[in-house]
């Protein structure tokens, strides 16, 4: 017997709302599932949301074209303009929060406006999907019972690059006396990394050199220079927007082997190597998902969306690292209200409590991501109470001078340095915020 569905928010007409942009223009209906879009398609960092923002209002409009919706329930999709601003973000969020049946969940495609929306979601019952970023300790579901790093975080995805680089130096024990550089920008994004690296440099003796770049990063000659004299056997790079091609451009340029450079997530899109031309040829990083268009969802997509012309935006980012982010970004959140419709009803718009409880126990499988058509695209995830990462699957790819690669399958990254990382800062966020850490079976 399915549970009766609770929360829902009744339906309201579909205004005009400044610095918003309805992607989708039919009219509200009462049995339309509310999904609130946070995109940054201008400002400096524009050449990395773009793609993103595309894929996710293309995979939208996808399930509403080709399966008519979620079991029927269609979904209405809004973005809100941010620039990748924090107080644009709060202000796209606090507007879009009650719009149609109710938001459910948020992806605020930024970690500054994570952070700030965290304590609100909170109190309005919305699920926060911080796909990759944010706080990476609210992979601790016993504190944060609504925030979702799904598929992996900042912590697990430097696990898998260092798990990389002790397998190309043929073994742990060879890292010993060795050198590695973090090249990073000189931000708490860029620092995110630092703990999880001091703990691999301490326990198998490598040098770890921190190399901050201040942001926007156009000129970086003085650090690699630095770096060059280092003579470093890797480098790691979490750089961010113009920063990324800069590096990489520089990096050449000193003489710096870019095979032995493994930048972090967001040094991980076009937007990183494309400008820097034939000196990105080579060129490393670490990822959560597959590169190109070569999944059968992509033939669904010719099909319904881009053959009929309905493709978002200019349909020039289709395919690209950015775009497919935004695909599995959009198909987590649909397998979630798919399997909260499940349990509480198909044919149901999914309130609050329902998709929130769908999320604590969000369940993927290598043969669901199959029958999606999303198989090497997408990682399996499975999220229990204490694991909001969903196993932190993350995989390392190349670029050639044309297109990404893939070097490795989707890997496990080292939960056993990681957990009780996140514990200890949880916690630490716990107290400081009175949130009572709940118990897990």
């Amino acid at each position: 017997m399915k549970k009766s569905v609770t929360g829902k928010l009744s339906a309201v007409g579909l205004g005009a709302i400044i610095g918003m942009t309805s992607l989708f223009a039919a009219q509200a209906q009462a049995e339309e599932q509310y999904l609130p879009s946070l995109v940054y398609r201008t400002g400096p960092f524009a050449p990395s949301g773009v793609g993103f923002a595309d894929g996710f209002a293309d995979y939208v409009r996808l399930i509403n074209e080709r399966d008519g919706g979620i079991n029927g329930v269609r979904i209405r999709m809004e973005e809100c303009e941010t620039a990748y601003s924090n107080d644009r973000g709060v202000e796209c969020y606090e507007r879009l929060k009650d719009r149609g049946n109710g938001a459910t969940v948020v992806a605020p495609l930024s970690t500054g406006i994570t952070y700030a929306l965290i304590p609100r979601a909170k109190s309005d019952n919305i699920v926060v999907h911080s796909m990759g970023y944010g706080r990476a300790d609210a992979a601790d579901g016993r504190v944060m019972d609504w925030v979702f790093m799904v598929p992996t975080t900042y912590w697990s995805s430097t696990t898998v690059t260092m798990a990389y680089i002790a397998e190309q130096e043929g073994g742990w024990e060879n890292l010993e006396g060795k050198t590695i550089v973090h090249a990073y920008h000189d931000s708490a994004y860029g620092r995110e990394p630092l703990g999880v690296l001091r703990g691999y440099a301490e326990e198998y003796g490598f040098t770890l050199e921190e190399m901050a770049i201040s942001p926007p990063g156009v000129e970086q000659r003085s650090v690699w220079t630095q770096i060059r004299r280092m003579q470093p056997d890797w480098v790691s790079l979490f750089g961010w927007g113009v920063m990324n091609p800069t590096a990489i451009r520089t990096a050449a340029s000193v003489g710096i082997d870019r095979e032995r450079i493994i930048g972090g997530i967001y040094a991980a899109q076009d937007d990183a190597v494309e400008p820097a031309g034939s000196a990105a040829e080579g060129y490393k990083a670490v990822t959560f998902h597959g590169p190109g268009r070569d999944y059968p969802v992509y033939d669904d997509l010719e099909e319904y969306v881009y053959g009929p012309g309905n493709e978002a935006g200019d349909g020039d980012q289709i395919g690209n690292i950015a775009y497919n982010r935004g695909l599995i970004n959009a198909a987590y959140i649909v397998e979630a209200w798919r399997q909260a419709q499940d349990e509480f009803g198909e044919g149901e718009v999914m309130g609050r409590d329902e998709t929130k409880w769908a999320w604590n126990q969000l369940t993927i499988s290598q043969e669901r991501t199959q029958e999606l058509g999303m198989e090497g695209l997408m990682p399996p995830v499975n999220v229990t109470c204490e694991d909001h990462e969903g196993g932190g699957l993350a995989r390392i790819q190349q670029w050639d001078g044309e297109q990404w690669n893939a070097l490795t399958d989707f890997q496990e990254p080292d939960l056993e340095r990681v957990f009780p990382m996140y514990r200890e800062s949880a916690e630490s966020f716990a107290a400081s915020e009175g949130i009572d850490i709940r118990e897990c079976d």
